[in-house]
């Protein structure tokens, strides 16, 4: 299964992100529940959906559709994907340097504050 291109934006509401995965809004609301999804509320108190949630479910419909693995499989295979790629940010050289740098700054800027007295 080839995901639907999903827009380039910052919150999708239910009926976007349903629409997208082609599936009822209630289905959605039993995936977040299962797999334990939190979208944000907005300020009338609708779930609205960041990007990468809606990417989540994206891998969830192809976990139980295509593969067809049940709910807890389709569950310890996506908390192992989590884990998977949580490690392969770890990894990332250029970020560790980059840390490394802006913790140095962070003192470097606290020193200067210390001797300005504020």
């Amino acid at each position: 299964m080839a995901f639907p291109d999903i827009p380039d934006k910052f919150y999708f509401k239910i009926g976007e992100v349903s629409s997208l995965l082609g599936v009822k809004p209630y289905v959605v609301r039993f995936w977040e529940s299962e797999f334990e999804l939190n979208p944000a509320k907005n300020s009338s108190k609708h779930r609205v959906y960041k990007k990468h949630e809606v990417e989540t479910l994206l891998e969830i419909k192809k976990l139980l559709y295509d593969e067809r693995f049940t709910i807890e499989g389709a569950q310890k295979k996506l908390k192992g994907r989590m884990k998977e790629k949580s490690q392969q940010l770890d990894l990332n050289l250029q970020e560790r340097k980059q840390r490394a740098v802006l913790q140095k700054v962070k003192k470097d800027l606290e020193k200067i504050r210390e001797m300005l007295g504020s």
